[in-house]
C-alpha cells in the first residue's frame, strides 16, 4: 500500500513533540486532509485527545504487544491510500522496553512500518550543540528513517542562522521551527496529557498553535516526506479474526464515561470481531444497566476524581453488583477494578463506598506503585489456553488491599515476577491494563462466556 505517512519523534520526552503533533493534525485536517494518528506505546490519553479534540482516527501501536508482523497489519488495517497517516513517538526515539531495547521504541516502530521520522528538538539553551546532537541520532539511525528536523522553542532570528549551517553539514532537511509558546501549555497528569474534557479554551489553544506551525514549518516539504513513504505491505489476516458465528450477538456493556474511559480501540475491534456487540453505559450517569447486557467490561480512567458521584449512583452499583452475584463475566481493569472494591479511598483520606464485590479498600500511595510492560499467564486456565500469556501494561498511584493471586506477571527485560489478578471462569479484575491482540484467544473467551451467559439467561 502506498500510505502517506510520517512519524513525529524526539530525542527524549518534554521535547514537544505532543504539541507540534497536534498543531500538525489540525492543520492537515483544516486544509481537507483525510488524516489519521497512531500512537507509539501504551499511552491511551494521546489518542482518546487526538479523536475527542481534534476529531480523527487514532489508537495505539506497540511493537512490544504484537510484534513486527501483527504491528505492521494493525497499522494497515482499514486504511486507504487517499489517507495521511501521523505516527506520535513515545519517549527519546531509541528508548524501547527498559530503556535499553530496541523492541518498542518509536525507532523500532518507524522500522517496521517503514515510515519516515521527522526529529523535533528542544532548542532551548542551545546553540552549535544541537549540530552534534542531531549528528548522534543520525549516526546510530541504521535504516536511515531520520528525514528532517523541526526545532521547537527556538527564536526566528537564531533560527534563520542556525537553519543553513544543519543542513549543510548533516544534509538533513530542516522543516522550520516553532517558538515557544506559553500560553498553549497543556498540563501532565500521570502518563500523559490531562483529559480532553478538562482542558480550558483547548480548541482555541489548538487553533493557535496550528496557525503558528503553519507559519514556521514548511507543510510543503513534510508532506514531500511522507508522500515518499516506501510502499508498505503486511501478510493475510490472521484466522482468529474471522467472525464466530452466534445466533444472536452476546452484548458486551462497557463503561464510558468521564471516570471510565481508557481503552485500546483494537481490543473493543477485537471483541467485535469475535461477535460480541458492543453497548456503552456510563457508571456515573446512567440508572441500570443496557437492558441486554451478557458481558460487562470495566475499564481504566480516572474513578478516584469522581468518587463522591460513583458512590451517590447506588442504583447502578447494585445492578452491577446483582449481575456479578448471577454469574455474568466480567473484566475490570485498574479504574474498573478500583470500582468494585467496597471502599474508594482519595488523596484526602475521605472514603467512599463502591460497588462492593471485592470485600476490601482501595488507596492512594501517593508514589507510583507499579509501571511498565508485563506478560500475564494465569495459575489455572480460566480466560486463556493453558501455558499462554497476554501482554500488558501497569501505571497506578493507587494500590489495593487485594491485588489478587490467581496470576503471574512478569517483567519483560528483567524477568521479575509477581503475583496479580483475581479471577476464576467468569471474572478478571486487576490493576494491569490488557492489550488483546497480544494474544487474542482472551477476547475469544470473553465473548464466548458471554454468550454462554446469554444461553443461561434464557433457560
Amino acid at each position: 500500500m502506498k500510505l502517506k505517512r510520517i512519524m513525529i519523534a524526539a530525542p527524549k520526552s518534554g521535547s514537544g513533540k505532543t504539541t507540534i503533533t497536534c498543531a500538525l493534525l489540525k492543520a492537515l485536517k483544516d486544509s481537507g486532509e483525510s488524516v489519521v494518528s497512531y500512537k507509539c506505546g501504551p499511552d491511551y490519553i494521546d489518542p482518546m485527545f487526538h479523536q475527542k479534540v481534534i476529531g480523527i482516527p487514532s489508537k495505539n501501536l506497540d511493537t512490544f504487544f504484537t510484534g513486527a508482523e501483527e504491528t505492521k497489519r494493525l497499522f494497515l488495517k482499514n486504511r486507504t491510500e487517499n489517507e495521511f497517516a501521523v505516527l506520535e513517538g513515545v519517549m527519546g526515539l531509541y528508548d524501547g522496553l527498559g530503556g535499553i531495547l530496541e523492541e518498542g521504541s518509536s525507532y523500532h516502530l518507524a522500522k517496521v512500518t517503514k515510515t519516515p521520522v521527522i526529529l523535533v528538538i528542544d532548542a532551548k539553551g542551545m546553540g552549535r550543540s544541537i549540530i552534534s546532537l542531531i549528528a548522534g541520532f543520525l549516526a546510530y539511525d541504521k535504516e536511515h528513517l531520520i528525514k528532517g528536523v523541526i526545532f521547537n522553542r527556538m527564536s526566528k532570528p537564531y533560527y534563520q542562522t542556525i537553519k543553513s549551517l544543519v543542513e549543510e553539514e548533516l544534509k538533513i532537511c530542516v522543516l522550520g521551527y516553532f517558538p515557544e509558546q506559553k500560553q498553549l501549555h497543556i498540563d501532565n497528569r500521570h502518563l500523559g496529557l490531562r483529559m480532553p474534557d478538562e482542558l480550558e479554551n483547548i480548541q482555541t489553544k489548538l487553533q493557535m498553535a496550528s496557525l503558528e506551525l503553519q507559519k514556521t514549518i514548511s507543510l510543503k516539504l513534510l508532506m514531500q516526506i511522507a508522500e515518499n513513504a516506501e510502499n508498505l505491505e503486511c501478510s493475510a489476516s490472521k484466522s482468529w479474526e474471522r467472525k464466530s458465528l452466534y445466533e444472536e450477538n452476546p452484548v458486551i456493556a462497557v463503561a464510558r464515561d468521564e471516570a471510565f474511559c481508557f481503552y485500546y480501540e483494537d481490543n473493543l475491534l477485537l471483541l467485535q470481531d469475535f461477535g460480541a456487540k458492543i453497548e456503552y453505559f456510563s457508571p456515573l450517569h446512567d440508572t441500570k444497566l443496557p437492558e441486554e447486557c451478557d458481558g460487562l467490561l470495566l475499564g481504566g480512567g480516572y474513578p478516584e476524581l469522581y468518587a463522591k458521584k460513583l458512590s451517590e449512583n447506588q442504583t447502578m452499583q447494585k445492578a452491577i453488583k446483582k449481575e456479578m452475584d448471577n454469574g455474568i463475566p466480567v473484566v475490570a481493569e485498574c479504574g474498573g477494578f478500583m470500582y468494585l472494591h467496597s471502599m474508594l479511598m482519595d488523596k484526602e483520606n475521605h472514603s467512599y463506598p463502591m460497588v462492593g464485590t471485592l470485600a476490601a479498600s482501595c488507596y492512594d500511595t501517593g508514589k507510583l506503585v507499579r509501571f511498565g510492560y508485563i506478560e500475564i499467564e494465569e495459575k489455572q486456565s480460566d480466560f486463556l489456553p493453558e501455558g499462554e500469556r497476554i501482554k500488558g501494561h501497569e501505571f497506578h498511584y493507587f494500590d489495593s488491599e487485594d491485588n489478587g493471586n490467581d496470576c503471574i506477571a512478569v517483567k519483560p527485560v528483567t524477568g521479575k515476577s509477581y503475583p496479580c489478578i483475581i479471577s476464576d471462569k467468569n471474572i478478571w479484575m486487576g490493576f494491569p491494563h490488557l492489550y488483546y491482540p497480544s494474544n487474542p484467544n482472551f477476547a475469544k473467551s470473553f465473548v464466548k462466556k458471554a454468550n454462554e451467559f446469554k444461553k443461561r439467561k434464557r433457560k
